[in-house]
């Protein structure tokens, strides 16, 4: 360089010396065999959309068509669709991703039942396997942990949040909620079911009444409620910080879905009723009902509301809140409700 010439700028090349790196090819190859899925072949594509066609033309839920595109476009990248009995090679013998663990009975049902859905939308013969699993004890979080959550949300997702926790609403069937299914003058939503529920009508707290009311006047759309995994995110976001604030990881344990859990169990602790939790949740089968309520604890909640009455006349008002007759003392007719 010559003396007195500008020194060369920070960040540009000297082009004369310029160094040039090779990536070897055999690393090169496995790089690009790591990224790059095995590709599917056309007809596997045709089987898989005349699938998800199939299933949108019979009414099959959003979720559930997602879901069984995943499924087996993951599949056809290890196993012919067009051949059962290799498809049952490989789900028999199916690993985990993540761990190389093999799949559990129940997520291999679920590859049966997206195989399944194919194998009736595109006439191929087939008999499905049959794997043995049992639903897990659904997980019912406590009224403590819950108000928790809640409370640490924003105004507008506390709001989200107090509508599932109170009807058992399936996120997907609150943001399907459209602007003309709201009476925000008496605070009842009518929902569609979703899933399999059946549809109904529920009246809101007068808190929660009043909180619709605002959120309506400020979101007027005609799906005023986001989607359910905008919702999912934003409710492991404030449980994730609130667990880590207050040192208690057993929040982290509690998933937005466990709403319904905890919607069904409340009822349940107040009237001690199958039929009024089924009708809650809209269940059709109060099988369904009863798996919900294996995660009951009785005496897990003993916080009561107690009441006394003197006549029929108060006796009957008690009644027609939820109250539960209790005993007499001197005359007293005892009542209580939980909390």
């Amino acid at each position: 360089m010559n003396p007195g010439s500008p020194a060369p700028q920070a960040g540009i090349l000297d082009q004369s010396r310029r160094i040039c790196t090779r990536i070897p090819t055999k690393l090169k190859t496995e790089t690009l065999t790591r990224r790059r899925p095995p590709n599917i072949s056309t007809k596997q594509k045709e089987l898989i959309i005349n699938t998800l066609i199939n299933l949108k033309n019979n009414g099959k839920a959003e979720n559930t068509i997602k879901s069984v595109s995943q499924i087996l476009t993951r599949m056809s990248k290890h196993a012919d669709l067009n051949n059962p009995e290799e498809v049952k090679t490989y789900i028999a013998n199916a690993k985990r991703e993540d761990n190389g663990k093999p799949l559990a009975n129940g997520t291999k049902s679920k590859l049966v039942f997206s195989y399944d859905c194919l194998c009736k939308a595109t006439g191929i013969q087939w008999t499905a396997p049959k794997y043995k699993w049992e639903q897990k004890t659904p997980i019912i979080p406590t009224k403590e942990n819950v108000t928790k959550i809640i409370s640490a949300s924003t105004r507008r997702y506390t709001l989200i949040f107090t509508i599932l926790a109170e009807t058992g609403l399936e996120g997907q069937e609150l943001h399907n909620l459209q602007a003309k299914d709201i009476d925000t003058e008496q605070g009842i939503i009518s929902v569609e079911g979703c899933k399999g529920h059946a549809s109904g009508s529920y009246k809101l707290k007068a808190q929660t009444a009043e909180m619709l009311r605002e959120y309506i006047a400020k979101n007027p759309q005609d799906l005023p409620f986001p989607k359910p995994k905008v919702m999912s995110q934003i409710w492991r976001r404030v449980r994730n910080r609130l667990a880590s604030n207050l040192k208690q990881p057993q929040l982290r344990k509690i998933p937005m879905k466990n709403l319904r859990n905890y919607s069904g169990a409340q009822l349940y602790y107040r009237l001690l009723d199958q039929i009024a939790v089924m009708r809650h949740l809209r269940h059709k089968r109060l099988e369904t009902t009863m798996h919900y309520l294996r995660g009951i604890t009785l005496g897990g909640e003993e916080d009561y509301t107690c009441k006394t009455a003197t006549n029929i006349t108060e006796a009957t008002q008690l009644i027609e809140k939820a109250f539960q007759y209790v005993t007499e003392i001197d005359g007293y007719k005892l009542f209580r409700k939980r909390k």
